[in-house]
């Protein structure tokens, strides 16, 4: 192979160093694997730090109710029965043990008067689950990670970014990179890669998602001829910043409504009760009565059979509530909704949510101890993604492995609030292990040819050799226009047609941009590859949305407003065919007869006999 690329070896390759990615790493690194975590930011900074409010788990220390089946029946209820049953079934049976080893670990979760882990309540979840720490909950988890990680010695390779995966005769061998700091070229040989790459947020206007957010997991393994699936469902968080426009789509945790955060329109009015589906309603208070003895009772942390406020319904139907507020001119002067958690005390405001606290106070100039909050929808989260199994993170490439964002499957058409935590650790601990048995069980090692390392390296360095050309960064705001005007919270056949269009153009106005200057710190350089994954992952969600024709989860058709049995029956599948993509829907797996059962009858207290 050429002396110009850098060239490192493993046993597993893990993509992506949040959640995710660095539990996948720990387990592979356990089973004695050599393992290298690459990351196109630094130690530390993935965006599970943004999960906030907590981490969903069926620990029972607040709700002694609670136990993994009503985790489980909430998860697949919140997902519309869309969700692979196997993967919620895993998630809901483990999550507890993750988190107990979190803390065994060194995580400092807030606790009980007895000294258990404290637990809270979130959108969609029957019972208080979501244990947490403050409202900075991601933080602690990746600090805990992190550290178990470097003391175990796995190689970190940060600000690299991988750009390609490549195969030998059908299997994975390897992969190349970038150092963005030099641009020089990085040559990762290893059989078994994890996926762990988080979301795609980028392609949107507003958005919760910082610049690294792109796709990248979703499009490498795409490109490699791995499935995704269900690429439909985007999740638009219900609250976001919508003031300073510097600031707008920034994160505002749903645990300022698990702590009772009131949502009202211009006018003043409480209008989530009106939102609220009507095959859930019995779910929540009936009043602003019932509503507050529930808080009432959480703040003092106490039992109650008052049922919670409708601000706690599902982060879909939040979103929609609030754009339609918006839409039918009862927004807030810069476009959303009021959120209120002033009439709270200010010592407990400002010891369950402090992040929120100091955010609205440094960004914004408002105090939530004294005045509402200013929220509205930002694009948060994908629900779908690289198709894997159930009990390996496997995909459908041999040796390539997902976990976390990047993976698909577990929350159906909707994540709730606080599954994605414990996701990442449930089965980024499944890959790693699945990853690392895969490496040790080869006959041979697969190797990487030379010649598709040099294509690679030419097809990287292309937009330096044109002498004319858009910016890449013109594009990409484009497509990020494209995706907020017709593919966003609400949905309609012309407009997601007309988004196909422009985004073919779009495909052929990237192939096209030009970059200035050498390949040492150009944000621009780098913004070229970002582009090509956006636009795979836009087709993706715009092509499967177009398919999908009803309304169900996060996915809203003006035109097809109802859910459709036949759809919940069927996952969309996008799979490359040469140059193009091919979207066709797929059987959903059947779920068993005895847990087809939970949702027949009542739901069972935790250990109470059927």
């Amino acid at each position: 192979m050429t002396d110009r690329f850098e060239i490192h070896e493993h046993d597993v390759l893990v993509i992506g160093a949040g959640g995710a990615g660095l539990r996948a790493a720990i387990e592979a690194s356990a089973k004695q694997a050599s393992v290298g975590l690459v990351t196109k930011s630094l130690l530390g900074k993935a965006h599970t730090v943004m999960a906030e409010g907590g981490i969903a788990a069926a620990l029972a220390h607040v709700d002694p109710q609670d136990g993994w089946e009503t985790h489980f029946q909430d998860t697949m209820k919140g997902g519309s029965f869309l969700n692979h049953w196997r993967m919620a079934q895993i998630h809901a049976q483990e999550a507890p043990d993750r988190v107990r080893e979190l803390e065994q670990w060194g995580a400092l979760f807030d606790r009980t008067a007895d000294g258990r882990i404290l637990q809270r309540a979130f959108g969609g979840h029957k019972w208080k689950r979501l244990a947490h720490v403050g409202d900075r909950t991601g933080l602690e988890m990746i600090r805990t990670l992190q550290d178990k990680g470097v003391h175990m010695g796995i190689d970190v390779y940060m600000e690299c970014t991988v750009t390609r995966l490549f195969l030998d005769g059908g299997r994975i061998a390897g992969a190349l990179a970038y150092w963005r700091e030099s641009g020089s070229l990085v040559v990762f040989r290893a059989p078994a890669i994890v996926i762990a790459t988080g979301g795609v947020g980028k392609a949107y206007k507003v958005t919760s998602n910082s610049w690294e957010y792109t796709g990248d997991g979703q499009a490498l393994a795409y490109e490699a001829g791995a499935e995704l699936i269900d690429m439909e469902f985007v999740q638009f968080h219900p609250t976001g910043m919508v003031w300073p426009p510097g600031v707008m789509g920034l994160l505002v945790t749903e645990g300022v409504r698990g702590e009772g955060g009131i949502l009202r329109n211009a006018k003043g009015e409480r209008f989530m009760w009106k939102y609220l589906p009507e095959a859930r309603r019995n779910e929540y208070a009936a009043s602003e009565e019932e509503a507050r003895l529930w808080v009432d009772a959480a703040v003092e942390g106490r039992q109650t059979d008052a049922r919670r406020p409708p601000e706690l319904s599902t982060r879909d139907n939040v979103s929609r509530a609030i754009y339609t507020e918006v839409q039918e001119g009862r927004g807030t002067p810069h476009g959303g909704a009021f959120l209120d958690i002033s009439y709270l005390p200010v010592e407990r405001v400002q010891k369950k949510l402090p992040s929120m606290y100091h955010q609205f106070l440094e960004l914004a100039d408002v105090d939530i101890t004294k005045q509402p909050m200013e929220v509205g929808p930002t694009t948060h989260y994908i629900m779908g993604g690289i198709r894997v199994d159930p009990d390996t993170a496997a995909a459908t490439v041999p040796g390539l492995f997902a976990a976390g964002e990047a993976a698909a499957g577990m929350h159906g058409a909707n994540r709730l609030g606080g599954n994605s935590l414990s996701d990442l650790v449930v089965f980024g601990r499944r890959a790693g292990e699945a990853a690392a048995a895969y490496a040790r069980g080869l006959a041979s090692r697969p190797r990487i040819a030379e010649a598709e390392i040099e294509a690679e390296a030419r097809d990287l360095e292309a937009p330096f050799g044109r002498a004319a050309g858009e910016s890449p960064f013109v594009v990409h705001q484009a497509l990020q226009q494209c995706m907020n005007d017709w593919v966003g919270i609400y949905r309609a056949e012309k407009e997601l047609e007309r988004a196909v269009d422009e985004l073919a153009k779009l495909e052929k106005r990237a192939a096209r941009v030009r970059v200035a200057g050498g390949r040492i710190y150009n944000p621009g350089w780098h913004m070229c590859r970002d582009l090509e994954n956006m636009l795979v992952v836009s087709e993706a969600i715009t092509r499967s949305a177009l398919l999908r024709k009803e309304s169900r989860g996060a996915h809203s058709r003006l035109d097809h407003p109802n859910s459709e049995a036949a759809f919940g029956k069927v996952n969309h599948c996008c799979v490359r065919a040469g140059d193009a993509m091919r979207v066709h829907a797929t059987p959903l797996p059947e779920m068993p007869a005895e847990l087809k059962r939970l949702f027949d009858a009542a739901p069972q207290p935790a250990g109470a006999k059927a």
